[in-house]
């Protein structure tokens, strides 16, 4: 609505931030205490558990937003205080709200609460045809080794056929095309295969280049020697998610050194969503984290010269 004039004067539009009254049973100090930085918010019941958690770049902007939502209405009248984590920007926003969802599972989000499943090729020792299995379902195979990873089933099926024609593998061998005996599969009549399906490579050959091709393939899934810290930055402070094999162990800031590192650290395909094309794309700084380990076992992630010496990877 614009300003205009009418035969009783100048009528102005109304400001909804300036009308709007915030539920009155929500703590309003834990409302005035919101900044307008990135972070984490939760939504938190009378017995103090988060409801809903969320993220934002401006925690204050996105929290009066819900308590603008009428759809939102259920979720508001149970809760009774807004709490937040700050963090040094929108990538350490989103690792900690996926980790602390998966932990404390929230009533009301529903994305997120749950490790989501991840894709690779399973080729079973001695065999010759790679099958697209998710990580967890193969997890009891003992005789099957696991390649690559891929966020989703089709995902990993376009990896699989990508591999056969950069290593100019055969399709018929590998069971992607119907194999008819002496006669070259269509590959090899256009130049893409190298004749293992009418004897011009033997088959034993053919299979050391496949193991190649998928050694390399699981080589690209974490292209790193050990843990990385990705380093994000305010004008006031400095922090370092901690990162190893796509699973956020943590952030380091301050004066805080190391970070004790999970005993059993597996493949959060959340992470690898967040993370995977930036990094590629070099939009990330991160350093290189040493790893040491205590008398009783534990593993701990350090960041090389206490964070203010620590060699930073600039974006490209």
């Amino acid at each position: 609505m614009r300003p205009r004039i009418t035969s009783v004067g100048l009528i102005m539009p109304s400001r909804p931030a300036e009308d709007f009254e915030y539920p009155a049973h929500i703590d309003p100090t834990s409302l005035a205490a919101l900044p307008a930085a990135p972070g984490v918010y939760f939504f938190r019941n009378q017995d103090d558990l988060p409801i809903y958690i969320g993220k934002s770049i401006n925690l204050r902007s996105r929290v009066l937003a819900h308590l603008r939502t009428p759809e939102e209405m259920a979720m508001l009248a149970q809760t009774r205080r807004i709490d937040f984590v700050r963090t040094a920007g929108e990538i350490g926003a989103l690792l900690l709200e996926s980790q602390l969802i998966k932990r404390h599972q929230p009533a009301y989000n529903v994305l997120l609460k749950f490790c989501g499943e991840s894709f690779a090729l399973c080729l079973e020792d001695g065999g010759n045809h790679p099958q697209v299995v998710g990580r967890s379902e193969a997890d009891a195979g003992a005789s099957a080794s696991l390649y690559g990873l891929f966020a989703s089933r089709g995902e990993a099926g376009q990896g699989l056929h990508a591999l056969v024609r950069r290593h100019q593998l055969c399709p018929a061998l590998l069971g992607l095309e119907t194999a008819t005996h002496g006669r070259a599969c269509f590959a090899h009549q256009i130049g893409r295969c190298r004749g293992a399906c009418i004897g011009r490579e033997t088959r034993q050959a053919h299979r050391q280049r496949l193991l190649l091709a998928l050694e390399q393939l699981d080589a690209a899934v974490w292209p790193y020697a050990g843990p990385i810290g990705i380093v994000e930055t305010t004008a006031q402070w400095r922090q370092v998610h901690v990162i190893d094999r796509w699973s956020y162990a943590g952030s380091l800031q301050g004066r805080q050194r190391k970070l004790a590192l999970p005993a059993r650290q597996g493949i959060d395909i959340d992470t690898y969503k967040i993370l995977a094309r930036p990094l590629a794309e070099g939009q990330l700084s991160h350093v290189t984290c040493e790893v040491t380990q205590s008398r009783s076992g534990q593993r701990y992630c350090v960041a090389p010269g206490c964070l203010k010496a620590a060699r930073i990877l600039p974006k490209k």
